[in-house]
Parts: structure tokens; sequence; C-alpha cells
């Protein structure tokens, strides 16, 4: 193992560990993305043999792709984990959220409504999370504690230091704190760790034909989910993903990458940021800070 991998490692494991010890209903919000999963299999190995001790929480927007569902559901299998899923249809169906309308209509920004009304009805007081402080100014911000109050909301003046690797976890009835296992990780770091560990990963991150449109200067899914304008012409490409989420605002890149090494030498020379390709971010300046003081991930 890398030097520097194997102390990311232990690192991560150790703060997964302290929170089996600190709280006590815990649980790994699970994406389906490649920084979940890590985290997922950072969690297998800190407690082997025995079973994995956090329920993966899964916010499903109704707009998810294929071949992230499967992946969940055999991973699922695989490691005998519990599985508890949040809907955004469910949300939208009660009326608890409006559901966008228009050609950039996403139901990204929805989840933090379904998002918390789940935490709140199995009482979790941790939330684990795969966010990396490299991946975007405001998460640059989050502590690997991170506070939220009795609204899931986040606020970045009132974090509380964390000093010599101790994890401050107290909190009042109704509060709740998002963890950050890899915090300190990068997305290369991420990505030699998949390839040393052998992580099997959904088929979207490999190189695949697929139908696209161009919007904005982002290659995105022709899927019926998304509404194209007259002039958007649809036309098959080899893309892959950098990063997964919600198919209205997740971006392909064009690749020729059909395996981890391909991956690690492409991320190597590329200078476009990894949620470069995320088209929810670039609704405004702050968007990613907008939606995370409501309580999103």
């Amino acid at each position: 193992m890398k030097t520097h991998l194997f102390e990311l490692e232990a690192e991560s494991i150790y703060i997964l560990r302290e929170v089996a010890a600190q709280f006590e209903r815990p649980a790994i919000l699970f994406s389906g993305g490649k920084d979940s999963i890590v985290v997922t299999h950072l969690a297998y190995k800190a407690f082997y043999p025995a079973k994995l001790p956090f329920p993966l929480v899964h916010i499903d927007t109704g707009h998810n792709f294929v071949e992230t569902l499967e992946y969940r559901d055999a991973l699922v299998k695989r490691l005998g984990a519990e599985l508890i899923v949040g809907s955004v249809q469910e949300s939208i169906d009660t009326g608890r959220v409006k559901e966008e309308t228009g050609f950039n209509a996403s139901r990204n920004a929805l989840q933090t409504t379904t998002l918390l009304d789940t935490i709140e009805k199995y009482k979790f007081d941790a939330c684990i999370g795969g966010a990396r402080r490299d991946e975007e100014k405001a998460r640059a911000k989050e502590r690997i504690f991170s506070h939220r109050d009795d609204f899931g909301q986040w606020n970045p003046k009132n974090q509380r230091p964390e000093l010599w690797n101790i994890f401050n976890g107290r909190k009042n009835i109704g509060e709740h704190f998002r963890v950050f296992p890899i915090s300190n990780w990068t997305e290369m770091d991420v990505w030699q760790y998949i390839l040393q560990e052998g992580i099997e990963l959904p088929s979207l991150y490999y190189t695949h034909t697929r139908k696209v449109f161009q919007r904005d200067g982002q290659w995105l899914a022709a899927e019926d989910c998304i509404k194209r304008r007259p002039d958007e012409v649809v036309v098959e490409k080899e893309v892959r993903c950098r990063t997964i989420g919600d198919i209205t605002c997740t971006g392909l890149t064009l690749s020729k990458a059909h395996s981890l090494e391909d991956i690690v030498a492409e991320i190597a020379a590329t200078r476009v940021t990894e949620r470069g390709g995320r088209a929810d971010d670039k609704r405004s300046e702050t968007a990613m800070e907008d939606r995370k003081k409501l309580g999103y991930f």
C-alpha cells in the first residue's frame, strides 16, 4: 500500500470507529457514487468481521441511473447491510416539495427535504458522507464532525475546532452531525485507493456508448426525465461519469478510459475539476453553500 494511502485509510477508519463510539443511531449516506462506495468499503474494513454497524441511506430522486440502483442493490446483498430509501417522488406526492418545471428542472435540490424527513423518521444522530474538501469551496469549510441544528441546517460560522484528531460529537436533542471520514482525501487519492483495493464500481464510471446531448457546454444523458430544447440534438458518444448524481444534473465526460488504470491516468492529466460537470453547482456562485445551509448533503 502506498504510504499516503495507508495514512488516509487509517485516519478514516479511526473516524468511523469514533462515530460508532459516540453516536447512538449513525448511518451512511449512500448515493452510489465512488466516494460513498469508498466510505462503505472503509466501514466494512473498520468493523470486519462483524456486520456493518451502519445502515445505508439512499435518497432516491426517481431520476437515478439504472446502473446506480442495480449496483446499490447488489452491494447491499453482498454486505448483508440494511438499506433505507427515502423517496423524493413520495415527498412530491405528499406535497412536501413542489417539482420544478421547464428545461432546467431538476429534483436534485428537492432531496434536502426528503433527506431531513428521513433523518427525523429514523432518528439518525450522525450521517456519514463521502464529501471531500477538495471538491468544492463550500465543502472546504466543513469540519469532519459537521454540526447541524435542530432544523438540519449548517452554519459555517458555528463549527467546532478539531485539534489533534479530537472530535466533539456532543449535541442537543433534535440536532445531528454530518461526518466526513474522507475529508482529507483528493479525487486522485480516491481513484488510487479504488485501484489498490480492487473495489467494484458502477459501470457508469467507465467509458461506454450513450445517447447524449449538449447543453451549456456539458454533455447530458438523453433520458426522458430531461426536457430538451428543439435545437438540442441527440447523438451517440463514448462517455463516462466522474461524479454520479441525479440524471438531470450529472454531466458526462468524453473519455477513452476503460479501466481503473486509464481513469487514474486521465485524472492526472485533466485540468477540469471533478464537479465541473455538475449542472446543479452552476445555478449560482454559491449554489452548493446555499443548499448546504438548508440541510443538503
